[in-house]
């Protein structure tokens, strides 16, 4: 397989993550997520500090700089442009939202209890303004760089970077089977 550096990315909730991680098993090669570059991680409260473009991109840079294989899932566009001729193909993941809010109510309250996401919780306000703007993804207008239309749009303009569309929701060895499938007729 010719495809060793991939990267994942698509509408909130939608398991670009999960699988970003499947398949860099597949590849056995090491896996990023964008997230852990946008965000300050190690805060006792998640998600309220985001590092500046530029330092993110040199630190996601450094981390893939003299590899020959990586998947990378989540949102570069708007900052990371700059890393995408470093890629092989992408893949584009998008699920209504009513799926995509339902998977980040239970992976979140698995993740940090649901008492910490409900009201009066610590995260509460966090994670209500979080779900506001996965349920804007989709009507997001074309100059909101992480919104559908303008992923959408940027897409339909590529010329040179292969790019899955995955738009089903399957469970995930499925899921990984088909765009692994897909991966190999590139």
């Amino acid at each position: 397989m010719h495809i060793r550096r991939l990267w994942i990315f698509g509408a909130p909730g939608a398991g670009v993550t999960t699988l970003g991680r499947a398949l860099a098993e597949r590849l056995n090669v090491p896996f990023f997520d964008t997230d852990d570059y946008y965000w300050f991680t190690d805060d006792p409260l998640p998600y309220r500090r985001k590092r500046n473009a530029q330092h993110r991109l040199q630190l996601l840079a450094q981390d893939l700089s003299g590899r020959d294989g990586f998947v990378v899932a989540g949102a570069l566009l708007g900052w990371g442009e700059s890393l995408l001729m470093h890629f092989d193909a992408a893949v584009y993941r998008w699920l209504p939202a009513e799926v995509r809010l339902a998977r980040i109510r239970q992976r979140e309250a698995a993740r940090y209890g649901p008492a910490r996401i409900a009201p009066g919780g610590d995260l509460s306000a966090v994670f209500e303004k979080f779900l506001h703007w996965v349920e804007q993804y989709d009507t997001a207008p074309p100059e909101r760089q992480r919104g559908r239309m303008a992923e959408i749009s940027w897409i339909e303009r590529q010329t040179t970077l292969p790019i899955l569309r995955s738009e089903e929701d399957l469970p995930l060895a499925a899921l990984t089977e088909k765009i692994w499938s897909q991966l190999l007729q590139l």
